[in-house]
Formats: C-alpha cells, sequence, structure tokens
C-alpha cells in the first residue's frame, strides 16, 4: 500500500510537474516557479537545480524502466553539457541565464559534486561514456583545485581564486567549510565509485570518513556540527536535523558501496546514533522539525527534511529491525506529507515549507535554484527500490 502510493506520487505529480518545465527553445529547465504557480521562464537557470534534474531522470528511467525519463535525462545532459561547463577555466558555473549564457560564474565545490554526481547516473542510465568522461574530469578538478590538508574548500571565483563562501553559510555565520559540502562530495564520489570503480573516489571516500567521524560528529552532543572554519572547528552551536538524517543513510550508503570492515566499524555506530538522535529529539506529531540552534528549536516544517526523513527512518529500520518504531514514523510522516506538503493544486509539486500551524510559507518558491525534484524524487525511488523493507 505505502510502495504504492509513493510510486503513483512519483508518475502522477512529481515527475509530470518537472517535465512540465522542459525548455524547449533555450534548453534545460525553466528556473522559478512562484509560490503563485506563475513560470518566470526568463530567469536565471541553476546548475545545482539542473544536476539533480539530471540525476533524478536518469534515476526514473532506472527504476521505472521509461524510456521517456531517459529522453528528459538526454536533454538535461545536454544543457549541462553545452551552456554549464567552464570550458576555459573547467567546473561548472553557479548559474546561467535564461538563454544559456554564464551569469554566476561562481565555482562552488558543492555544485561540482551535484554535476559529478548527476553525470555518474546518467552514465548509469544511458552508457554514455562521455558523461563519465566528465565527471572524472571534475573529481581531479575538485582534487587538484578544491581541499587542502583538512577537508574541502568550498568557493571560488571563475579562475578557481578563493572568494567567502557566503551561498553555504547561514546562521549568522561566514564559514570556511561546511558540513553541507562535505556530505554532497561523498555522496558524489559514492555514485562515481559504484559506476566507474574509481580507486581514487574510494580513497577520497575513505578519507571524508576519518573527518566526518573524527572532525564533524559531535559525540557530546550526538549529532553533525555544521559550520566550521578552515582547520575544521566548529563555529556555532548548531544541529541540522535534516542533514543529520540524511547523512545517516548517506553514509550507510557510501558503506554498502566501498565495502570496507574497517569502516564500517568505525562508522555504523555513528550512522545510528544520529538516526536515534533526530527521532528522539526532532520527530514531533508526525513529521521533523527543521534545526536546532543555540538550544532553541525551529519549528518549521521543510520539504526536503520530511522527504529525507522518510528514508532515513526506513534505512534505520533496515539496519535495525526490533527498532519498529522508525517504520512507524516513516508511515506517519507520508500520511504527514499527502495531508501538509503536498500542494493539491494542479501543476504544482510540494510546498517548500509549512509553519507551525501547518500553514504554507508563501513567501517560498515551488521550483527554483534550490527547489527540485531531488529529495522528493529520491524518496520516492528509495522507497521503491526497498519495498521488500516496508510493511
Amino acid at each position: 500500500m505505502l510502495t504504492e502510493e509513493i510510486r503513483s506520487q512519483l508518475k502522477e505529480g512529481i515527475l509530470p510537474f518537472w517535465k512540465g518545465l522542459k525548455d524547449e527553445e533555450f534548453g534545460g529547465f525553466f528556473g522559478f516557479v512562484g509560490h503563485d504557480l506563475k513560470v518566470d521562464k526568463k530567469y536565471d537557470k541553476g546548475v545545482i537545480l539542473h544536476s539533480r534534474i539530471l540525476w533524478f531522470f536518469s534515476n526514473c528511467y532506472l527504476v521505472l524502466k521509461n524510456k521517456d525519463d531517459l529522453a528528459y535525462a538526454d536533454h538535461a545532459y545536454a544543457y549541462i553539457k553545452e551552456r554549464c561547463i567552464d570550458k576555459e577555466n573547467g567546473g561548472v558555473y553557479w548559474s546561467t541565464t535564461y538563454d544559456g549564457k554564464p551569469s554566476d560564474t561562481t565555482k562552488h565545490t558543492y555544485n561540482q559534486a551535484f554535476a559529478i554526481y548527476a553525470l555518474s547516473s546518467y552514465y548509469d542510465a544511458s552508457k554514455n561514456e562521455e558523461a563519465l568522461l566528465l565527471a572524472r574530469e571534475l573529481f581531479e578538478l575538485v582534487e587538484g583545485r578544491c581541499k587542502d590538508a583538512y577537508g574541502y574548500l568550498e568557493a571560488f571565483d571563475r579562475q578557481f581564486r578563493p572568494v567567502d563562501n557566503s551561498k553555504l553559510s547561514e546562521n549568522g555565520v561566514l564559514a570556511d567549510k561546511t558540513m553541507n559540502t562535505l556530505l554532497h562530495v561523498f555522496e558524489a564520489y559514492t555514485e562515481l565509485y559504484r559506476v566507474g570503480k574509481d580507486e581514487k573516489a574510494a580513497a577520497q571516500m575513505r578519507w571524508m570518513l576519518d573527518i566526518f567521524a573524527d572532525k564533524v560528529f559531535n559525540r557530546e552532543k550526538k549529532r553533525l556540527d555544521v559550520f566550521f572554519d578552515s582547520r575544521m572547528n566548529s563555529l556555532i552551536d548548531l544541529q541540522s536535523y535534516g542533514h543529520d538524517i540524511e547523512a545517516a543513510w548517506l553514509i550507510d550508503r557510501g558503506l554498502a558501496v566501498l565495502n570496507d570492515a574497517a569502516y564500517d566499524k568505525k562508522l555504523i555506530p555513528v550512522t545510528r546514533m544520529l538516526t536515534e538522535t533526530v527521532y528522539k529529539r526532532a520527530y514531533e506529531d508526525g513529521c521533523v522539525l527543521n534545526e536546532c540552534e543555540n538550544g532553541v528549536v525551529n519549528k518549521e516544517r521543510i520539504w526536503w527534511v520530511q522527504a529525507e526523513s522518510m528514508v532515513g527512518f526506513l534505512n534505520g529500520y533496515a539496519e535495525c529491525p526490533e527498532k519498529t518504531e522508525y517504520m512507524e514514523a516513516v508511515k506517519k510522516i507520508w500520511d504527514y506529507i499527502k495531508q501538509y506538503v503536498i500542494d493539491k493544486r494542479e501543476n504544482s509539486e510540494w510546498f517548500w515549507a509549512l509553519d507551525e500551524n501547518e500553514k504554507p510559507v508563501t513567501a517560498r518558491e515551488i521550483a527554483g535554484p534550490w527547489k527540485c525534484p531531488y529529495h522528493n524524487g529520491r524518496m520516492c525511488l528509495e522507497l521503491i527500490r526497498r519495498n521488500e523493507v516496508v510493511k
């Protein structure tokens, strides 16, 4: 029942919405849909948005076996290859204009990671060797230009000269390094290693796992720290519940792909503790809250936090079947999403956020540079893939 409802939401809700944003004139997909459901066809096209769209359609094809989904992935790939890659300096831009010219030419490690992630999945779906070659080129660029002895540097100008990390900093701090970027570089390298068996990627996965276990994981507070200085010293008392539950299952996924007993032993206790901590601290009234800063909980209900929590708790249940409360949480969060988060209006998708009274935050868009089918689409795909665990 649950899996069939999820499959229906993917096929009848999320997929048609994103297919409807295909730009037949200038390529790629339209970059913005406001809360009023008006499509801004001249809004800049985010490269993260396009990488996530490429990942989404590639994986829809891999799971659902619908050739139409692969055609949309082909369309996204063409735009990234032709418009988003800086052929002179390397790397992908932050955004392009609506008609495909460089707009924000910032080179961000987070952005490079999502391109690697998407290109690797697209190669798996299409068997297009060029996509795998591009993913490997971006991997070499990140390793050569975007890291130091302590972790991954974050923001650069077009020529890869360091700039401030305002794009990935929040909560009143300007961070040199972030848990968020580290997590998604790890995610990208997991996919690159899975499809290409690049041993250099595997080596960097182990290096990042050590950083997660030794620097990012706060053992005293049983959470991941979020923002860091250049030497990976934490800057703020903050727990991001969504990132913690997402990290729990993404790290477990990376461990499964890596298949290294020593790292299983080191990291599995961490991922299990993260899952348990989010369940105890943030799971409330059938949903997962946003974050906690200096002991103050932000109770907004964010769309992606609910999606990642469903996968994270399902993963936790699969790892520890005696934790039946995790499976119950999966079902209740889905009920919450159905009732409040999915926008019932025609030609819409999911609301970005709800306030404490379950009212949509109308200031936030339905689609945009950060609002994409990556989190909710991936949740659907993961539950379909893990159907044998769902009860």
